[in-house]
């Protein structure tokens, strides 16, 4: 497929989505959604695809919505609205429930639903000089589409400050928050994400699916007497799997299993 506002290098097992926009900062607009939704849904349907990487060409990673999309989501109706919202929760369900590790590549600033993007990826590395900001607020609007994510990456308490206040925050802050797992200095970002690619290329393919169901399934809940029959059901149904098997096979065999890459 044909992307405008999107570009997707594969190989060696990644793909990497690089956002495309960079005279408007890589701001979303209703084209980059679409586009964005399409391509996350090719690559949970090409096996050879074993990782994703998010990042964006240009000096910022995403400046949020497009002012010319969002002046144009303002007169229309509520219904065409809710339309225009529910595309863009939807492209960010799809990249949070993609079956495949991804990882952000995050550099310059992110802004909005920049941020979103950031939130609903796996892991998140980011650039030492990168701005952060949920600035929703100050146009008179909520962080609404993107809050499920980012509040579960930064945290309830932290959300409180920043979704109120929209004040700019650094990189150093988002790593203490939880918000980004790593930072780097600019000149070393490519190659912390591609270590970190080649680490996720260890694992089973279908290991790595089963292990984000099992957070999001397992997160924030009590651990109940369903709860430890979940977990022990996702267990053995992994061991009697062809994957688990190759892996444990494999280990007792000291070699590699069959779907590792080297490092």
């Amino acid at each position: 497929m044909k992307y405008e506002t999107i570009e997707i290098q594969t190989g060696q097992g990644t793909c990497v989505i690089w956002l495309n926009r960079p005279e408007v900062r890589n701001a979303f607009n209703e084209t980059m959604i679409a586009e964005l939704t399409a391509a996350f849904a090719e690559l949970e349907a090409d096996s050879e695809v074993r990782a994703v990487v998010l990042a964006a060409h240009g000096k910022v990673f995403c400046a949020g919505g497009d002012v010319n999309w969002m002046k144009k989501m303002a007169g229309l109706s509520f219904e065409e609205n809710q339309k225009g919202a529910m595309a863009m929760a939807a492209m960010l369900n799809r990249l949070y429930t993609l079956k495949k590790p991804t990882v952000a590549r995050v550099h310059g600033a992110a802004f909005a639903g920049g941020m979103g993007l950031i939130a609903a990826c796996d892991i998140a590395v980011a650039s030492a000089d990168t701005e952060f900001c949920v600035s929703e607020v100050r146009l008179g609007v909520i962080p609404a589409t993107i809050s499920p994510y980012v509040l579960a990456a930064m945290g309830e308490r932290a959300a409180h400050r920043y979704f109120l206040t929209a004040e700019r925050f650094t990189a150093a802050e988002a790593y203490r928050i939880g918000f980004v797992q790593e930072l780097v200095q600019p000149e070393e970002l490519d190659a912390r994400v591609h270590a970190i690619r080649g680490h996720l290329l260890q694992g089973g393919p279908g290991a790595h699916a089963a292990t984000k169901d099992l957070i999001r399934s397992v997160a924030r809940r009590a651990i109940t007497p369903d709860v430890v029959a979940d977990t022990a059901a996702r267990i053995a149904a992994i061991w009697a799997s062809d994957e688990g098997k190759e892996g444990i096979r494999s280990f007792l065999e000291k070699r590699a299993p069959a779907w590792r890459e080297p490092l």
